[in-house]
């Protein structure tokens, strides 16, 4: 058994040597370089909306933006590696990386970095999708999955299970972006005015996309609740239901101007931050 644990560490310390390599050290900033256009791409789509115009305020409706330009295909590509490579930093971090830490600190990595890494590998996928000819809706995807989801036997628990899911990386997003739980991943600019600039960035941003996070899984657990898989269209389709109410349009703006802060923010960290 002694034999059996000790391998199993060898070979965890290879591929935690393995993630510390040059080439996904650039790959993962090149993901969040990416992540932080679709950030803002998906942030202009947002205000745009509270003014009336079509649009998708998601990642597929920002990847659509990029597809459509002479050079789409081969950006397309190279958002594929650049996702892929964040995805496996991600799962590196929620795995051999973390394994030093103590259990609360390690538990709370698997899930937080875990579900990133789940997050980051399918925008890769919708990526490659777009650059194989595959469109699709977000929402009618969304929709599928979920209408999927309900008809098997544990159906309904597993959809409220996934919308309480999404909250939660929701309040985890607006605390950390309230505590400034981001400045150990970037501290570059600590005590610099262009640091203040930076942390106001992330402050809002974070909790922007926290609010627009809670929005999207609420939409799951109240499909649940009534059995109208048909109501759960994610982001798009929760941003979108904003415009219905009084003050959609304002909070879409307020929103959208946040997910740009988002994405610039991300642009610093894709540059400068702690990998």
């Amino acid at each position: 058994m002694a034999n059996g644990d000790s391998g199993i560490s060898e070979a965890a310390d290879a591929v935690e040597e393995a993630s510390d390599t040059k080439a996904l050290d650039v790959a993962a900033r090149s993901g969040f370089a990416v992540m932080a256009l679709l950030h803002i791409i998906v942030g202009a789509i947002a205000i745009a909306l509270a003014f009336g115009h079509p649009g998708q305020a998601e990642a597929t409706g920002a990847i659509e933006q990029l597809a459509d330009n002479p050079w789409g295909p081969a950006i397309l590509w190279a958002c594929v590696v650049s996702c892929t490579g964040l995805a496996l930093w991600q799962l590196s971090e929620a795995t051999v990386r973390a394994r030093h830490l103590p259990r609360k600190e390690r538990l709370g990595k698997l899930v937080s970095s875990g579900f990133l890494a789940v997050a980051y590998g399918s925008v890769g996928l919708s990526f490659a999708g777009f650059a194989v000819g595959s469109r699709g809706d977000s929402g009618d995807t969304t929709r599928d999955f979920s209408t999927a989801l309900l008809n098997t036997p544990f159906g309904l628990p597993l959809l409220v299970a996934l919308g309480l899911t999404v909250m939660g990386v929701g309040v985890y997003f607006v605390i950390k972006g309230l505590r400034r739980g981001f400045k150990e991943e970037l501290f570059h600019f600590d005590g610099t005015r262009r640091g203040r600039l930076i942390d106001s960035l992330g402050v809002t941003g974070h909790v922007a996309k926290g609010i627009a996070l809670n929005l999207a899984g609420l939409l799951f657990v109240i499909a649940a609740a009534k059995h109208r898989p048909d109501e759960s269209t994610g982001l798009d389709g929760s941003l979108k239901a904003l415009r219905e109410h009084p003050f959609g349009p304002y909070l879409l703006v307020a929103i959208g101007a946040g997910f740009i802060c988002y994405g610039i923010f991300a642009l610093v960290r894709a540059r400068f931050g702690r990998m």
